[in-house]
């Protein structure tokens, strides 16, 4: 991996010698045909609405900033500039402007993809949370990294992480925008899913203020101290649990309990991950 690259956010997807002739060729015109999209593309939602404005724009004025792409065999593969090249190949242009830098792994390819949507402010925050949590496991980066790579400071990036513990269905409302980062992080904080669920709910049905459901939130805990006493112990032992797991399988691990039994959950993030996984397990036999 080229360690001089990494890290220097948008500067790295872009060659940064003086704007020279030496600079413009590697600027190039490539076919659309022969570009296949990023596999580690971390966005997940593109809107139509948006992708439609950049088409339109592109009709009239062109492509102004060129994507980045690695070349591989006789072909090339987009590092970043997922949205323009969409717009391209819907509007059915030949060519599109492109820089090409060489990138060695799907590690730093995965890193530079992420680095351009955050640093353009392109994710959402599930999104950012996500493409955190695969720079951790795949690139076995430690959340210090994380943060100093993409700009911002540790606090954001851990969150951010932290949304992930909340039901997807929560976590569809992030994404659209039907709740804030602000909301999401208040409901973290209730370890019971049916109180998180119940007051999630009533957020968007009478939509309140973060204020409004930090209150709501205090007042719920303050009715069942004892139960928050209890939850808080089985929260530590079972904290070291995930963490012991989490350093044999390199990557989340939830461990729930109920009245009689639990579950443990492993998550995975791709299909090279989950064979990883898959290799773990098989040296328990």
């Amino acid at each position: 991996m080229n360690k001089m690259r990494l890290g220097r956010g948008l500067n790295a997807l872009i060659p940064q010698q003086d704007l020279d002739e030496q600079t413009q060729n590697k600027i190039s015109e490539i076919k659309v045909s022969i570009i296949k999209p990023n596999p580690y593309q971390p966005r997940i939602d593109f809107n139509p609405d948006t992708l439609e404005e950049l088409k339109q724009s592109i009709k009239e004025k062109g492509i102004i900033q060129p994507i980045t792409v690695r070349k591989i065999d006789n072909h090339y593969e987009l590092v970043a500039g997922e949205r323009r090249l969409r717009a391209a190949i819907e509007i059915e242009l030949d060519k599109i402007p492109a820089y090409t830098i060489e990138v060695d792994s799907k590690e730093e390819m995965l890193e530079l993809a992420i680095i351009e949507n955050v640093q353009r402010e392109k994710l959402n925050p599930i999104e950012q949370a996500l493409a955190f949590q695969r720079l951790i496991t795949e690139c076995k980066l430690t959340q210090d990294i994380v943060a100093q790579k993409i700009g911002k400071d540790r606090t954001t990036v851990t969150n951010l992480l932290r949304l992930l513990k909340l039901p997807e269905e929560i976590q569809k409302t992030v994404k659209t925008g039907e709740i804030s980062v602000g909301h999401a992080r208040t409901l973290v904080s209730v370890e019971d899913r049916e109180d998180q669920k119940s007051l999630w709910s009533k957020t968007i049905r009478n939509s309140y203020s973060v204020r409004k459901l930090e209150k709501l939130v205090k007042e719920l805990l303050e009715i069942k101290p004892k139960k928050n006493i209890v939850a808080k112990k089985d929260s530590i032992y079972f904290h070291k649990i995930e963490e012991n797991l989490r350093n044999i399988f390199g990557t989340k691990v939830s461990v729930r309990s109920r009245k009689e039994g639990g579950s443990i959950e492993i998550q995975f993030y791709s299909p090279e991950d989950l064979d990883r996984l898959i290799e773990i397990f098989d040296k328990f036999d």
